[in-house]
């Protein structure tokens, strides 16, 4: 072969090469980087008010809105904002939210379960047994299979808040106080706190600190000291009853299943470590204020002697008993909350005292 032509092939390969590089680097130069799609966008509502939402919910949801660069973004709806909050979970089945904050019960969550949501009574006594039921005792098993047989709606996640205490415009001193009390509850507290006199009522959340300035309620059972306050019930409150009716709430995360699965998984697994982080920073943020504000806030503190208190915690393991009878999977729950207290108590302090 002609070494000239051999030359003159190479040659024209090499700059063909060539040009092709260089117009596919003019290209990428000229054309801008444009994400694949647009930003993923949720509404969420949760249980909470503007002023506790920032506590319990908001910083969570901002730390996952910037660790999502762009990818995500999740707005936040506080109490009744899009929906009555008796309609929470109805919403987020149909798809008007797609994501919620809320206790089972107050949500109207169509499962035998609910009523164990919220404060179920005496069943905890601190705020690390409500983590430790779910994870360790079996509860979170239940829960998923629970909603495993509700259409369109994925249970995520539960996790602890306050106790849940009498804070009253009268002195609560006796079991003989409480009688004819009106006070602001949940569902399923409420239905044991009648057993004793007291009145349940239900309100839009805004409602209530409106109601107790004009005498309409007496009171709420709904939280802790540290929610009275940041919340403004202490402004308008007078008492605090020590004796809790349980140890720490029991709140739930729950989205819309379509949704949920629209989301990448490396997201999903974003949101889960930022509902973590809130499940611990609520955690510090409860048991400090609990204290301190029994030592420094507005409220007078009042006690009902612990042999009389004793009447509640015996009609506790009886309400226990008849929601166990509901049906086989609260009979469940009931054995796995009995069996822990039990351990609780021979494991003796710091568990359980007395």
């Amino acid at each position: 072969m002609d070494d000239r032509k051999t030359l003159n092939k190479r040659e024209f390969l090499r700059k063909s090469v060539l040009a092709s590089a260089g117009a596919v680097g003019a290209t990428a130069l000229a054309t801008p980087y444009v994400k694949a799609q647009s930003p993923i966008k949720w509404r969420m509502q949760t249980y909470a008010g503007p002023a506790l939402a920032e506590h319990v919910v908001k910083n969570s949801i901002d730390w996952f809105n910037k660790a999502a660069n762009g990818e995500m973004e999740i707005e936040l709806y506080t109490a009744d904002q899009l929906v009555p909050h008796g309609e929470l979970f109805r919403a987020v089945q149909s798809g008007t939210i797609d994501f919620a904050q809320s206790d089972d019960d107050s949500a109207a969550a169509p499962v035998d379960v609910r009523v164990f949501g919220a404060y179920f009574p005496l069943a905890s006594r601190y705020s690390l047994d409500v983590p430790a039921l779910w994870h360790w005792h079996g509860l979170k098993e239940v829960w998923e299979e629970a909603y495993a047989e509700i259409p369109d709606v994925t249970w995520l996640s539960t996790g602890s808040w306050d106790p849940c205490n009498f804070g009253t415009t009268k002195p609560i001193k006796s079991l003989a106080d409480l009688k004819g009390l009106r006070v602001y509850t949940f569902p399923t507290g409420g239905q044991f706190l009648s057993k004793f006199g007291v009145v349940p009522v239900s309100l839009p959340y805004e409602d209530v600190q409106p109601a107790i300035q004009t005498g309409e309620l007496d009171g709420v059972c709904w939280c802790g000291i540290t929610e009275m306050h940041t919340v403004g019930w202490a402004d308008v409150l007078k008492y605090f009853l020590t004796n809790p009716l349980s140890g720490a709430w029991a709140g739930s995360y729950f989205v819309n299943t379509e949704k949920w699965k629209a989301v990448p998984e490396h997201l999903q697994q974003l949101l889960r470590m930022a509902i973590d982080s809130s499940h611990y920073y609520r955690l510090h943020w409860y048991w400090a204020g609990e204290a301190n504000y029994r030592n420094t806030g507005k409220l007078e503190l009042t006690t009902i002697p612990d042999a009389e208190w004793k009447q509640v915690e015996d009609e506790a393991t009886k309400f226990w008993g008849e929601v166990a009878g509901q049906s086989p999977r609260s009979a469940k729950v009931v054995e796995i909350i009995k069996k822990y207290n039990d351990s609780m108590i021979k494991a003796g302090p710091p568990y359980r005292y007395g």
